[in-house]
C-alpha cells in the first residue's frame, strides 16, 4: 500500500503530498485519489523528506508557506537530490499561473483555484504505466 490511498492497479502515478493544513491534506487527497492517483501525505517539508528515502513517489505537490521547512527549501532539495521527481509548488500567496519567484518547481497551482486546473497539471505530469 502507497501511504493513505487504497492500492489502484491502473493508478495515474503515486503523488506526495505536503502541507501543513490537515483539513488540505484530507480534501486533497480525497480528490486526487479519486482522480486515479495513489495518494501519501506529509505535514511537513522535514517528514517529506524522510518520507522519500523510503519511497519515491512519481510526483511532489507542495504547499510553499509552512512552518519548520517551507515549500521553497523542500522543492530545492528535492530538485538536487531527487532530479526524476515532477514537483509542483502549491500557494494560497500567489495568484495567477506564473511560477513565484525563487520556486524550484516544474509547475504551480494557485490554492483554492480551479481543482480541475490541479488534476490537468497532474494528468500531464503522470508517468503513462505508474502503479502503486
Amino acid at each position: 500500500m502507497y501511504g493513505e490511498s487504497t492500492p489502484q492497479p491502473n493508478a495515474k502515478g503515486k503523488l506526495l503530498l505536503v502541507d501543513d493544513e490537515l483539513s488540505v491534506r484530507k480534501l486533497l487527497s480525497q480528490i486526487l485519489t479519486r482522480s486515479g492517483y495513489c495518494v501519501r501525505c506529509c505535514a511537513g517539508g522535514f517528514s517529506a523528506l524522510s518520507n522519500l528515502q523510503h519511497e519515491v513517489p512519481d510526483i511532489l505537490l507542495s504547499d510553499l508557506n509552512m512552518p519548520g521547512m517551507s515549500g521553497f527549501e523542500l522543492l530545492s532539495v528535492v530538485r538536487r537530490r531527487f532530479p526524476a521527481i515532477k514537483t509542483i509548488a502549491m500557494s494560497g500567496a500567489y495568484s495567477g499561473d506564473d511560477m513565484p519567484p525563487g520556486v524550484a518547481a516544474d509547475a504551480f497551482y494557485g490554492k483554492g483555484a480551479n481543482l480541475k486546473a490541479l488534476i490537468q497539471i497532474l494528468d500531464a505530469m503522470a508517468a503513462p504505466s505508474a502503479h502503486c
